[in-house]
């Protein structure tokens, strides 16, 4: 067959993966992330220790699918193997801003002299540490380590003021080991 498509994906030996219907979990040593790969005519399955995404007579579309499938797999097998880490830094120059996490919640207090605390909640799988100046977001799902890091970024939002004047906020400065 001539436009028969198949990606394998190496895991490694540390890794375990296993598909039940369309949801590939992968379990390794720093967590476990699951996701549902459902897409008509590519199927995702594993084999000697290799993750198989395959279409048989592939479109232009389907490759591009298949693509995108391999690149979230490859995320998938990272993160079990190495955390995702999101660097945040705050900056205060108007009001001391006093920033903490209790749970599953982030908390920001007297942002601008506010009385009421900006708050947002987080998943179980990702881990928040303020030290100091800086925020650290671990997690083993870089779509969950990534989105709340921006929530948190996102938390800071100034309107109705000079962004030039009022610089306070939480940036995010490191994504995933690039920096910003």
């Amino acid at each position: 067959m001539k436009n028969n498509l198949k990606v394998e994906i190496a895991t490694g030996e540390k890794v375990r993966a296993e598909v039940v219907g369309t949801i590939l979990k992968v379990k390794g040593p720093k967590g476990e992330v699951e996701r549902n790969f459902a897409y008509p005519k590519i199927k995702v399955e594993v084999a000697d220790g290799k993750i198989i995404v395959s279409s048989v007579k592939a479109t232009k579309n389907e490759k591009k699918i298949v693509g995108a499938f391999e690149a979230h797999i490859q995320n998938m097998v990272n993160g079990v193997t190495e955390l995702y880490v999101y660097k945040l830094k705050i900056c205060s120059g108007h009001f001391p801003m006093s920033v903490s996490v209790s749970g599953r919640e982030f908390i920001i207090k007297n942002f601008l002299g506010e009385t009421v605390p900006r708050t947002v909640k987080f998943s179980p799988s990702v881990e928040v540490k303020v030290n100091g100046t800086e925020i650290a977001v671990t997690g083993s799902d870089i779509e969950l380590v990534g989105q709340t890091a921006a929530k948190i970024e996102n938390l800071c939002r100034i309107t109705n003021r000079d962004r030039r004047i009022f610089q306070d906020g939480c940036y995010i400065t490191m994504k995933a080991g690039k920096a910003i």
